[in-house]
């Protein structure tokens, strides 16, 4: 049975209801503004499914939505599961509303005063206690968010920076954006943001990046529409550069998913040569070609496969200049932004995806001809999916060498410091968390 649409207010004042009526209602109906974030996140607790699809198809049986309504609800739901592990220790009874009530007591910067027309004295009271509350007596896990066993796992890699790790990782992630060099300059797309009132600065280690300051819309925006920027996080732009293709060159991004990287890709290599995106999803095919519309790249040929051993690229072996493995992975290095994985992700399919991960690397590999590179890359936090599976894969590969990270990014006047491989650390270098190896192929 679906549930009536609740009457909304605006979420700057979603805990203040405004007008004689709204007042009345509230004081005979606790939570009423907070309503259709409750039913959201009732929907996204049972971790069934990712949690924007979930929240997606809830938006849509609200299409009178405005765009504050959209965002509170995401940024309170988001910001639950972000917290989920303590605030039911917190909450208990853990209902999907004295979730919410503690998290907007706790996290939302939230005072006492806007909760006083929303709730009885007993809850009122119990927020009170629960603002300050401490969690000394809690284990570490329950601590940082996170379950028990990929707190021993990450544990085991950060030690003490782990804290630190997953306070960055449980902040919500700034929006950046990529500047494709084939339709504008970075310093002259900033000047437009500027004059528009966007606020927006350079981002630190990628050349191509701008880091704006809160969320504004931007998809109608001029820029966005004729394909000047695009939405990127800094290290997804890192790997691009670190792959370094040239104009010219036969280049794969094996695992294109929806063209993020391939349009990076073109671009630098200024939409000559041929660049191939492959991927087993039709759909996430489909979602590339508005924007490799957009781009003006004309360089692109992307083919749907089967599997890693399609005959398509069987009938490449030993084309290619570079490769890029960008593989599937627990996407435990996105936590800021999708935090519901580290309650979806499993032991289990960690050992699953690891299996894929290595079949797909020895296909990728056989693509790349002698003195080629060949780049492995995820968004996982995880040795297993990561040092684990190159260190695996050069011990069965002996034609292929490890390019040392720091030199290839140095190479590509990137200012940052790094041994054989790329970690990118959300506290420490402010964009998700990614790994990348390159390999240059020897014989």
């Amino acid at each position: 049975m679906t549930s009536p649409k609740p009457r909304l207010h605006k979420p700057r004042n979603a805990l203040r209801p405004t007008g004689k009526s709204a007042k009345s209602e509230s004081a005979g109906i606790p939570g009423l503004d907070l309503a259709p974030a409750i039913e959201a996140l009732g929907i996204l607790l049972d971790l069934a499914h990712p949690a924007d699809a979930q929240l997606s198809a809830f938006f849509r049986n609200y299409p009178n939505f405005g765009a504050r309504d959209r965002s509170f609800v995401a940024e309170t739901v988001y910001g639950v599961l972000r917290r989920l592990r303590s605030l039911r220790v917190l909450a208990e009874p853990a209902t999907p509303r004295r979730l919410l009530l503690a998290w907007l007591a706790r996290h939302g910067g939230r005072n006492m005063r806007e909760f006083e027309a929303l709730v009885d004295k007993d809850e009122l009271e119990w927020l009170r206690g629960l603002k300050g509350a401490k969690l000394d007596d809690q284990p570490e896990a329950v601590r940082l968010d996170l379950p028990d066993w990929l707190h021993e796992r990450l544990a085991a890699q950060y030690g003490d920076h782990l804290p630190t790790l997953m306070e960055s990782l449980n902040t919500a992630a700034p929006l950046d954006l990529r500047v494709n060099p084939l339709k504008a300059t970075r310093d002259e797309v900033l000047m437009q943001f500027n004059r528009e009132g966007v606020v927006a600065a350079a981002t630190p280690l990628s050349p191509l990046g701008l880091r704006l300051q809160g969320k504004p819309a931007l998809q109608k925006h001029p820029l966005f529409l004729d394909g000047s920027v695009e939405v990127q996080d800094e290290g997804s732009q890192l790997l691009g550069l670190m792959l370094a293709p040239k104009r010219g060159e036969m280049v794969c991004d094996f695992c294109a998913g929806a063209g993020g990287k391939t349009l990076l890709l073109g671009a630098l290599m200024r939409s000559s040569g041929r660049l191939y995106a492959f991927d087993t999803s039709e759909k996430r095919l489909a979602r590339m070609k508005p924007r490799l519309a957009r781009s003006g790249l004309q360089n692109v040929q992307a083919l749907l496969i089967a599997h890693e051993r399609d005959a398509k690229v069987k009938r490449l072996a030993g084309k290619f200049d570079r490769v890029l493995v960008d593989a599937p992975c627990s996407g435990l290095g996105t936590l800021r932004r999708n935090p519901d994985l580290k309650w979806r992700q499993t032991p289990e399919s960690v050992v699953e995806l690891t299996q894929k991960q290595t079949a797909i690397l020895a296909a990728a590999a056989r693509l790349v001809k002698v003195g080629g590179r060949l780049m492995y890359a995820t968004c996982s936090l995880l040795v297993d999916e990561n040092e684990n599976i190159v260190e695996a894969f050069l011990q069965a590969h002996p034609e292929f060498r490890l390019l040392p990270a720091g030199e290839v990014l140095a190479a590509q006047n990137v200012a940052l410091k790094m041994g054989d491989t790329l970690r990118l650390d959300t506290a420490r270098h402010g964009t998700d968390g990614f790994f990348a190896a390159v390999m240059e192929r020897v014989a």
